[in-house]
């Protein structure tokens, strides 16, 4: 919801254009990072104390209040305090995805963990829309409606959500010194077909980057969009992202098997972040969704992969550490997204490409390519 208005509200809170704006941008997406990839093996570990729920609520009431302190913040400053405080309570995507893998059988890892993704493809359903149309009442209202959201959700898991980790499955006590983002890789150095997803895993987060940290600068800049219109092409991939990730991955597993799926996902992501790149017409950049989109066939399937190789006991560090991982990549990818548009559009451009992020993706989505075939080899050979 908030982020066809990012950019509005940075230009108004800093009286700065729209490729300036676009690195303030980049570091507040990299200070909820920041606190996401402190948090989040924390917050697994107490899951894994204390179970599940109790966390998820926690986190859902703190980001309700958090949403209210954006709508009223006076200035950049004051949205760093506040994106630095939803970054704690975002790191709960860590507990969720351990909920998942709690009620999943091994065989229905892959499908289930696609409907995580398939959750946030309705997000982007309908949350960009919202945020396009509300912020015709100004850029702030999208903030008060997603506090509501989170409240809302709060007062679910509240009255419905049940417990997901038995007392039996529970670890008797936390190792507080394991439990930061750096001595979490520790704990799976005894299984080194999952150390080597590590690198293609953090290069695929990082070239995603691409599209989460400047498509809403480059349309606006490049083909003038307004909010709305963002809000309705965010609309567009959250549709067709649940439509695969919720639905087309089991098929496509069922098919061609795991490994193949990986391979096609990933080159289709490459190809769509190419044809960003180089597309000059609007219609270009709804057409091209398709592609990438397709593409996410490969995340949930490379999750479950690695999910099967752990223990169930393991379950909520593993999370952790795949969590802190994506946290790492959006501490690093918004800069450094943000800046290679910020060098390549406006007045100051040592040259006109302002879809130079979407090319930087595509080559580090390639990459990861290239590097994942091995451990993917060594772990469906098992």
């Amino acid at each position: 919801m908030i982020i066809p208005v990012l950019p509005s509200l940075l230009t108004e809170l800093s009286g700065e254009g729209l490729s300036e704006a676009s690195r303030i941008g980049g570091w507040l997406l990299g200070a909820y990072a920041l606190m996401q990839f402190f948090f989040a093996p924390v917050l697994g570990a107490l899951s894994d104390r204390y179970g599940r729920r109790p966390i998820i609520l926690i986190a859902l009431l703190g980001l309700g209040i958090d949403y209210v302190f954006h709508a009223w913040a006076p200035t950049v400053a004051w949205l760093f305090v506040g994106r630095i405080l939803a970054g704690v309570s975002g790191a709960s995507f860590t507990v969720a995805t351990a909920y998942m893998a709690d009620i999943s059988t091994p065989e229905k890892k892959a499908q289930n963990f696609g409907l995580v993704g398939a959750a946030f493809g309705l997000g982007f359903i309908l949350g960009p829309v919202i945020g396009g149309v509300t912020a015709e009442y100004g850029v702030r209202v999208p903030f008060l409606v997603a506090a509501g959201l989170s409240l809302i959700n709060f007062l679910y898991g509240f009255f419905v959500l049940p417990e997901s980790l038995p007392p039996e499955k529970r670890i008797a006590e936390i190792n507080w010194r394991k439990a930061n983002p750096f001595s979490t890789f520790k704990n799976f150095k005894a299984f080194p077909a999952l150390i080597g997803f590590m690198i293609p895993f953090f290069l695929i987060y990082i070239a995603g980057h691409a599209i989460q940290s400047t498509w809403t600068f480059y349309t606006m800049y490049r083909f003038e969009w307004d909010e709305a219109t963002i809000g309705y092409s965010l609309a567009l991939v959250g549709t067709i992202v649940a439509a695969v990730q919720g639905g087309l991955v089991k098929y496509v597993v069922r098919a061609v098997g795991e490994k193949l799926t990986v391979i096609v996902g990933m080159s289709l992501w490459s190809a769509g972040l190419i044809l960003f790149a180089t597309a000059n017409k609007e219609w270009m950049m709804f057409a091209y969704i398709l592609p990438y989109c397709l593409g996410g066939v490969a995340g949930p399937t490379l999750q479950g992969i690695m999910s099967n190789l752990v223990p169930d006991t393991m379950q909520g560090r593993l999370q952790g550490i795949l969590t802190s991982i994506m946290s790492l990549t959006s501490i690093l990818g918004p800069p450094l997204m943000t800046y290679t548009f910020y060098i390549f559009s406006g007045e100051n451009a040592i040259a006109d490409f302002a879809g130079a992020p979407f090319a930087v993706g595509a080559a580090l989505m390639i990459v990861s390519l290239i590097w994942v075939l091995k451990p993917l080899n060594k772990a469906l050979a098992n």
